[in-house]
């Protein structure tokens, strides 16, 4: 019984170190989330982030929200000659193995309808719901609203 014992444990054990050894399986992660504060009175800010893809499959942003605006939505830039606009992304897709910059004067998540300021050294909580890696909290610091940009990488 002893040997048996001991065989099963070793056994266990190995297993254990394979799946230690294997490291986090591939998935969707959101990193590096950020906005500038904004003044007083205002109704609409941007907040920023990074979307990368390791998992085999295409993965859609399907909604996202935040408890400090009525609504958030993903928008990008369209240029129409010397016109710039600002259009609704929906459903943001994110190929397999992708990585997606959402940053200044590109797309961004827009938040309308700030139910109060964003103020520096603040974070909000984003919840973002995606077609297969489902639900992500994702916490996003609020910076100093003459924060440059950050190097965040670029669309791939």
């Amino acid at each position: 019984m002893r040997s048996l014992t001991a065989i099963l444990s070793a056994v266990a054990g190995s297993a254990a170190m394979f799946a230690a050894s294997a490291g986090t399986p591939p998935g969707l992660s959101v990193t590096g989330a950020w906005a500038r504060a904004t003044p007083p009175g205002t109704t609409v800010a941007a907040v920023y982030l990074v979307i990368d893809n390791t998992a085999g499959e295409t993965d859609r942003l399907l909604a996202i929200s935040t408890d400090r605006a009525g609504s958030a939505e993903v928008h990008t830039i369209v240029h129409d000659g010397d016109l710039a606009m600002m259009r609704r992304v929906e459903p943001l897709h994110v190929g397999a193995g992708e990585r997606i910059v959402l940053e200044p004067g590109g797309t961004h998540v827009m938040l309308m309808g700030l139910k109060s300021p964003l103020a520096e050294g603040q974070s909000l909580t984003l919840v973002m719901n995606f077609e297969r890696a489902g639900v992500r909290r994702v916490e996003a610091r609020v910076m100093a609203a003459t924060s440059a940009p950050q190097a965040a990488g670029h669309h791939h």
